[in-house]
């Protein structure tokens, strides 16, 4: 197994990396649109609705992009999910609204197209309508959001709505969280993310702060002092530890450091192996890896300690993995990163299977190699407890603790998205940055409820 390590930039032209990481899935043309909204039975007791974490009136929306009311369409979107356009392109359809579809029973398998509805409807609006709603009188009341990703902005914009003041603060340059820097670039091409903030943004009243850290630039109790309430929604931003031999050898790095990297920075510039292993078997996995063959990479293994139907990845981003080259190993547990020179050379995996139970079981003599000169990690996010450590909140399970109304146990602090227990979906964390908004304003305009700062 004598090699090198070969981990470059620039493999593949530019011409070819504007073709590799173009929208993935290009948008319904107008009669598409119409032809595939005809379809739709417009169900009274839709499940698809039930499905939608943020209760979107699917029937009410497909039934005006069939009568021509594209207005009328976007607006009962984005009034329960303001993030519609890009919950569109990345939320799992297939598993959700798309799954409850009564054309599944009817058309072996064939549902309304309801993302690809949505995104037509919603791109409509951003290219010819502008911001559809409009502010309240201003309230004088101010609302600081840690963490400007889907969450935050959902809780941003319903706040401006109801005339309060925002401030978005981030860790990051830019606002966007997830969908700016987390999200495979094919998936939100052109830029998407950052014309879905600014459209967000133009209802008014937002204000952000980029490049700061809670914990560090600022506490929670300063917070507290100069804002009526806050609310917290920094994401996962920890990466889980393998725990294996070699894991901090050059050449072996977390896949959300990577996708981040390819959505922050020139394509051309990103360094990826000849040989890369992917190690894990979420969204996150698949993204990477995709991503490293769409980069030049000449071989890419995604490998996964259980089974198909164990993997977070739906069977459709699993399809879209091995359509774009990635071979797919199962039921292989990481060992230790081989070396060969001191030089990362590939990874040993043991051998696993289900038992009876239905848990795996590994043996530690039966191993195989697959050569590797990037390793990229993907078993898991964590939330980072330290910047909100000696404050009064509640964490369990690594997870910040709220009641049904996303109040922590912290007075006049609320939590939503991926830092609490829920779904870990984009549409979830939108969901909870609507619901908290409403929360908040609720207590803030009740004068027995209000959590005010004491200026």
């Amino acid at each position: 197994m004598t090699r090198t390590p070969d981990i470059a930039s620039s493999r593949l032209s530019d011409a070819e990396l504007v073709v590799n990481f173009s929208d993935a899935h290009p948008p319904l043309t107008k009669e598409q649109a119409v032809v595939e909204a005809e379809r739709c039975f417009f169900c009274y007791d839709a499940p698809c609705t039930e499905a939608c974490p943020t209760g979107i009136d699917i029937p009410k929306f497909i039934r005006a992009i069939a009568t021509g009311n594209m207005k009328g369409s976007a607006r009962t979107i984005l009034e329960s999910n303001i993030l519609g356009g890009s919950c569109a392109r990345v939320c799992p359809t297939e598993i959700l609204c798309e799954e409850k579809c009564v054309h599944n029973a009817r058309e072996e398998g064939h549902p309304i197209r309801i993302g690809a509805l949505q995104r037509h409807a919603t791109d409509w609006q951003m290219d010819h309508g502008g911001q559809p709603f409009t502010r309240a009188p201003e309230t004088g009341r101010r609302i600081a959001i840690v963490g400007a990703g889907p969450a935050g902005l959902a809780c941003a914009h319903r706040l401006a709505m109801h005339g309060h003041d925002v401030m978005l603060i981030d860790a990051h340059a830019q606002p966007g969280g997830l969908n700016e820097y987390g999200v495979a670039a094919y998936k939100l091409a052109d830029d998407f993310a950052q014309r879905e903030v600014d459209f967000l943004m133009k209802i008014g009243g937002i204000s952000f702060e980029g490049n700061r850290k809670l914990g560090q630039d600022f506490s929670l109790t300063e917070l507290r002092r100069d804002y009526d309430a806050v609310f917290l929604s920094m994401g996962l931003a920890g990466v889980r530890a393998m725990g294996i031999e070699g894991e901090a050898l050059d050449g072996v790095q977390d896949a959300v450091t990577f996708i981040e990297a390819l959505r922050s920075r020139d394509k051309k510039a990103v360094p990826v192996g000849r040989q890369v292993v992917v190690i894990g078997g979420g969204n996150t996995a698949v993204d990477a890896a995709v991503q490293a063959r769409r980069l030049g990479a000449d071989d890419v293994t995604l490998v996964y300690r259980r089974g198909h139907e164990q993997m977070s990845a739906t069977s459709s981003e699993r399809e879209w993995a091995q359509t774009n080259g990635v071979t797919v190993r199962l039921w292989s547990s990481p060992s230790r990163m081989v070396t060969e020179d001191g030089v990362l050379a590939g990874v040993e995996f043991s051998r696993g299977k289900a038992t009876a139970d239905g848990r795996a079981t590994y043996d530690p003599k039966d191993t195989f190699i697959v050569p590797a000169d990037m390793v990229l990690k993907a078993v898991g996010q964590l939330f980072v407890t330290d910047p909100i450590s000696g404050e009064s909140i509640l964490v369990e399970n690594g997870r910040i603790v709220v009641d049904r109304s996303y109040r922590t146990t912290m007075e006049g602090v609320y939590a939503g998205g991926d830092c609490t227990v829920g779904e870990d979906l984009t549409v979830a964390a939108v969901r909870d940055g609507r619901d908290a908004a409403e929360a908040m304003h609720l207590a803030l305009s009740t004068p027995d409820q209000s959590e005010t700062s004491g200026q």
